[in-house]
């Protein structure tokens, strides 16, 4: 690998062990050197790659805290390199956003976070907006530590948010992690409506002064809705003006 293209942007205002650390990936190098100089400033360490393929060689050595990949690159495509992350038990858990200029219908966001994306920025997009939906990535991932709910079973599935498994009639249904957090958010606590902004805030953990976008749950819901099943997919209602709920 050509490690020409790869730099790291080392903060000198904190210690080294309060440094968070991304890696960012695009075949973009004007992107690549921005969007680097940009974290650099704001208390990362950051590292960059051309693909997928330099993006996955990269983290044999170097752990982030999150990784910003481009969805449109030569070789491995960031969906490809967000799936295999996904699918690997030593990286799963690293936060993935997914950015796109060109993938940016309905239909592309919807696959990105087929792919275990957990949140999804298009080009171009304000640098402060994308600073918050990396703070709040990692916050909701440092979260996972914390104490689990006891298992959930009711109306035919059953839920281990532990585990982080659901089995709908007895049989395993993949969701990805926010559709995880989403549907075990509305199970515990059948009846109460959640408003947008407060799925927001529960969910990814956004500031919903800061961002309030409600795109980013209708896309959860519906993707939800076609993997859990009929059954449960009529359970998961949508209340006008107010948010969604589960009866």
């Amino acid at each position: 690998m050509d490690t020409a293209a790869m730099f790291y942007i080392i903060p000198d205002r904190e210690p080294p062990d309060m440094v968070k650390k991304a890696l960012i990936v695009d075949d973009d190098t004007l992107m690549l050197d921005v969007m680097g100089k940009y974290l650099g400033g704001h208390g990362f360490s950051v590292l960059t790659a051309r693909n997928g393929g330099e993006g996955l060689a990269a983290l044999e050595d170097f752990h982030p805290d999150i990784i910003i990949t481009d969805a449109e690159m030569p070789g491995m495509d960031g969906f490809v390199f967000c799936k295999k992350l996904k699918a690997s038990r030593a990286l799963a858990r690293i936060p993935v956003i997914i950015m796109s200029g060109k993938k940016t219908a309905e239909g592309d966001l919807v696959s990105g976070y087929q792919t275990g994306a957990d949140d999804y920025i298009i080009k171009p997009f304000s640098y402060p907006i994308l600073l918050a939906k990396i703070t709040a990535v990692i916050r909701r991932g440092g979260s996972l530590a914390a104490p689990k709910p006891a298992l959930i079973k009711k109306r035919g599935f059953e839920l281990d948010p532990g585990g982080r498994t659901l089995k709908v009639a007895g049989k395993p249904v993949k969701l990805t992690s926010k559709e995880m957090d989403l549907f075990s958010l509305l199970v515990s606590r059948p009846g109460q409506i959640f408003s947008l902004n407060r799925l927001l805030e529960t969910v990814w953990g956004y500031d919903p002064a800061k961002y309030n976008d409600p795109h980013t749950v209708e896309v959860h819901i519906s993707n939800l809705r076609k993997k859990v099943g009929k059954k449960l997919s009529a359970a998961i209602k949508a209340v006008a003006g107010h948010g969604y709920k589960f009866e």
